[in-house]
């Protein structure tokens, strides 16, 4: 098998388990092990520790085959000689606060997880002292597992997995726990009370925000669902970006009657949440929320955000709460690297998000931490009770969602991206010969428009990874979305290999 092929971005991610027709197992426990043993080459060199120096940490979300390729890692990284404390289940943020924690600071971590992906995936991320391994970084790692042989791995594999194991969950959870009780700066022991929160876990790593950090507080988290961990996914997918899902909180909340719904997907790394009336706070009305909470603390500040949000939410960013909007690129670790980058010129920006719901703040180590976010959200819900308000009040000048659409155009030919970069330059060309509005964009190109008539928003763009050009398309009243699809249409007439069925006749 070739190793190098399970490299996602900054992530590792295969085929765990069979189970799925035409998709057999490529991340198989050997190469488990052999990734185990080059991450503990690659951090020492990096750190400059010997390999038997180093303490990495192991943990795993909810998936089926999470406990034997956490057995596996352990191995791998045992044969180099480094300690490995097994943290058993756990989240992908507190794996990285693991190495923050003083009762544990590790050198490196790894969290075994494949996000929202099916049953039968699943893959491993890896942390450091400076956050999450770039894209480079993992390349390295998979190249130095390449070269481990098949002899190697049949020696380690005679290496007990019996590590020493760690709780990491309970400190996790009292960390979130405490930012709660000093955002809300109230001296008693349950600043909840009062409040009913409900938490749809997916069946994924997060149950525990509920019986170690909102019950203990005080909250009522009666009508909480999928709490139990099942990598079967028997409910629903966990991602906050799944219709089912999204509608399953938005249901507990109706039934509930709950002030607030939290929903996270399996490694808790990013979430959503539905408002006491049912609305869906998730991709730009989200990163509004976020945003305004932060906005009294960091006045004037930049916020980062994918390339596809909305005009609108520039529009609440800027001309509401007195912000500025850098709308970048997709792909989380673009938008905190990005994020990384203005602090450290001075450009304060509290506030990396995706529409995804990957959310990365200044003043929590730059991690996009879902559990983090929730916190802020119940921060200021119990602060909104306090005095007689709703969450909701916060947003209620984002504009509301009239007509959207995205449109996938697959592209017919072997070289897709010559052929997608082609069609962007035609693409802007005609739009200029027609007089459209682009503002600055830094993936692919957008158009503005906001005449008498036709309103909204196209943005058209290569995939990061597929041979796919996604056009994403927002009518700012009621029939606009039809004038912009046929102006999507006009601008890219001719392409003979590109599948525009998508966008209509």
């Amino acid at each position: 098998m070739d190793i190098m092929k399970l490299q996602n971005g900054s992530d590792i991610r295969g085929i765990a388990l069979e189970g799925v027709e035409g998709e057999h197992v490529n991340l198989t426990e050997d190469i488990s092990l052999k990734i185990g043993a080059a991450f503990v080459k690659w951090l020492s060199k990096k750190t400059g520790k010997a390999c038997s120096e180093l303490k990495i940490g192991v943990g795993r979300d909810s998936r089926l085959t999470g406990p034997s390729l956490v057995n596996a890692l352990i191995r791998g990284i045992s044969s180099e000689g480094a300690k490995v404390v097994n943290c058993n289940l756990a989240t992908t943020p507190a794996m990285f606060m693991s190495i923050v924690f003083n009762q544990t600071k590790y050198d490196g971590s790894a969290m075994v997880t494949a996000s929202h992906l099916p049953f039968n995936r699943n893959g491993i991320k890896f942390f450091d002292a400076d956050g999450g391994l770039e894209h480079d970084d993992i390349t390295d790692i998979l190249k130095l597992a390449s070269d481990v042989s098949e002899e190697y791995v049949q020696n380690a594999k005679k290496i007990s997995t019996d590590a020493e194991s760690y709780g990491l969950l309970e400190i996790y959870a009292e960390h979130l726990k405490n930012k709660i009780k000093e955002g809300i700066s109230l001296s008693q022991e349950k600043p909840l009370s009062g409040l009913h929160i409900v938490v749809d876990s997916g069946n994924g790593a997060s149950g525990f925000f509920v019986d170690k950090i909102l019950q203990p507080l005080g909250a009522d988290t009666s009508g909480s669902q999928f709490l139990n961990p099942d990598g079967n996914f028997p409910n629903h997918i966990p991602n906050p970006e799944n219709k089912e899902a999204m509608e399953a909180i938005r249901s507990a909340v109706l039934n509930n009657k709950a002030d607030l719904g939290l929903i996270f997907d399996t490694d808790v790394d990013r979430m959503s949440a539905v408002l006491s009336d049912g609305s869906e706070i998730n991709r730009d009305s989200i990163i509004a929320m976020i945003s305004a909470i932060l906005a009294p603390e960091y006045p004037g500040s930049t916020i980062i955000t994918d390339s596809v949000t909305s005009d609108r939410l520039t529009y609440f960013l800027e001309d509401v709460l007195g912000l500025k909007h850098l709308c970048y690129m997709r792909g989380y670790k673009n938008v905190i690297n990005k994020q990384k980058e203005l602090n450290s010129k001075g450009i304060v920006s509290p506030l990396a998000m995706e529409t995804s719901g990957h959310g990365a703040l200044k003043d929590n180590y730059f991690l996009d931490d879902g559990a983090f976010l929730a916190v802020k959200l119940v921060i200021a819900l119990a602060k909104a009770a306090k005095d007689g308000k709703k969450l909701d009040s916060l947003i209620e000048k984002l504009p509301p969602l009239v007509e959207e659409g995205e449109y996938r155009f697959k592209i017919n030919c072997e070289n897709f991206k010559e052929y997608g970069n082609k069609v962007l330059e035609e693409f802007k060309k005609r739009a200029s010969s027609k007089g459209y509005v682009m503002p600055a964009s830094y993936e692919g190109i957008r158009l503005s428009f906001k005449s008498d008539e036709v309103q909204g928003w196209i943005l058209l763009r290569m995939s990061l990874h597929d041979p796919v050009m996604p056009m994403n398309i927002e009518g700012g009243r009621k029939g606009d979305l039809e004038k912009l699809k046929k102006i999507a249409r006009e601008l890219t007439d001719g392409f003979d290999q590109l599948d525009r069925s998508s966008l209509g006749a």
